[in-house]
């Protein structure tokens, strides 16, 4: 699976059930505990709350605090942890979670950066990636997986989503997903924004 640096990966203010489960959005990922999974998840980034934001400060020390953003002292993989950032954008306040790569000691700020510019577009608009990464972030464990023997070799360990329609169930690839069909699995009031070119 290939993913941009940092990348957005929900739509919406996520609450606190769906923040748990962002936090651990590949958990069904085959051989989940063999070898470095950091590239899945370094540079993913969405919206929480305050409450949520607070209740995650609240939970441990802060590895460090930095102005506007504190990293959690427990690692997700090698050298990725949660970062929380708190930014005033268009005039409010507005909370944010983003795993970083903290043997890059930029990389928090260079995801600061990148939500702040993501995040201040005059017309919300989403890529068609950011459309997929919501898809695969509000769908149910039951639904999404990762394909497998019943896929060619060269496909498998790929993401795969559940689709139905006229009464069938139909397994497909995400990235391969026609725009007819992303249109179907976003929510109503996410289906009919403008395309926006990825950064």
């Amino acid at each position: 699976m290939t993913l941009s640096p940092i990348r957005k990966v929900f739509q919406g203010i996520a609450g606190r059930h769906q923040m748990f489960r962002m936090f651990d959005r590949h958990a069904q990922r085959p051989n989940r505990w063999d070898g470095d999974d950091s590239t899945l998840y370094n540079g993913e980034w969405f919206e929480l709350g305050e409450r949520e934001h607070d209740y995650m400060f609240e939970i441990l020390p802060p590895l460090w605090m930095r102005g506007d953003m504190f990293a959690m002292r427990e690692f997700l993989t090698g050298s990725i942890t949660s970062v929380f950032f708190t930014l005033r954008i268009d005039g409010r306040i507005r909370y944010f979670h983003g795993y970083c790569d903290l043997a890059d000691t930029s990389s928090a700020q260079q995801m600061r950066i990148v939500i702040i510019q993501r995040e201040t577009r005059p017309v919300r608009a989403m890529t068609r990636e950011e459309r997929l990464e919501h898809i695969w972030s509000s769908t149910a464990d039951d639904y999404r997986g990762y394909a497998d023997f019943h896929f060619p070799a060269s496909k498998r360990g790929r993401r795969k989503i559940r689709m139905f329609g006229t009464g069938a169930v139909n397994v497909k690839l995400l990235a391969d997903l026609t725009d007819a069909e992303i249109s179907a699995k976003l929510p109503v009031h996410l289906r009919h924004l403008p395309d926006a070119i990825a950064a």
